[in-house]
């Protein structure tokens, strides 16, 4: 069982209180939607689960043991915040192995079967240059789930994607989930949120507050 508490989460840039006090509690087989405006602190806050950035007050705990202020990187995470920097000459399944290989032998037919998994041509030679929006999100979602990480970040992982595209994830991640995996999700399209999410909380002015039951109205602009 993997958990993951923020506790009274604080995180300012200068003047700019970008997350206030924030709390929430995860744990393995569920999915968490944030939902949230652009700048609504929804990003920072995965970052700094992630370890990626420190929060100025506050706690965050991970399987039950406090992480130091000065942090440390989240392991055993498949993690999806911003455009991954993948090698833009190579093949989708070469930037697999390259970054596969770093701490595992190479497997080129597990990782075919990843690229497969997302819908991804295995055998194809076309550069990531040339992919494109969608192509590009498939492939950092099989970056993502490639070492059947416990923990799974995803920040927009619909990203880019068709109908077919966001389907064929939608499946994947319910799939992850029951397999045990924790899931927190932020997505600006709120049928993501209702076909896939056990708790949903709302980011706003860095406030966190969890709705339940989940509601949209007509003014609601999460898309």
């Amino acid at each position: 069982m993997r958990t993951i508490e923020v506790k009274n989460g604080v995180k300012q840039f200068g003047e700019q209180c970008v997350l206030k006090n924030v709390s929430i509690q995860c744990e393995s087989g569920h999915i968490y939607g944030i939902v949230g405006h652009n700048g609504s602190g929804k990003t920072v806050l995965f970052k700094c689960i992630c370890g990626f950035m420190n929060l100025d007050d506050g706690e965050i705990i991970i399987d039950g043991v406090p992480r130091s202020k000065k942090g440390a990187i989240l392991t055993g995470a498949g993690i999806i915040i911003e455009e991954p920097a993948f090698l833009k000459n190579a093949s989708g399944l070469k930037n697999l192995d390259i970054l596969y290989r770093i701490k595992h032998r190479k497997n080129k037919a597990y990782l075919k079967k990843i690229l497969e998994k997302v819908g991804l041509d295995a055998d194809s030679r076309k550069p990531v240059g040339n992919y494109s929006m969608g192509m590009k999100q498939r492939l950092a979602i099989a970056q993502a789930i490639m070492e059947n990480q416990d923990i799974l970040i995803l920040d927009e992982p619909m990203n880019g994607l068709d109908h077919k595209g966001v389907d064929e994830m939608r499946k994947l991640f319910l799939e992850l989930k029951k397999k045990g995996k924790l899931i927190l999700l932020a997505s600006h399209n709120r049928e993501d949120i209702d076909i896939l999410c056990d708790e949903v909380y709302e980011m706003e002015m860095g406030q966190l507050k969890r709705i339940r039951p989940l509601i949209f109205l007509e003014s609601d602009t999460f898309h």
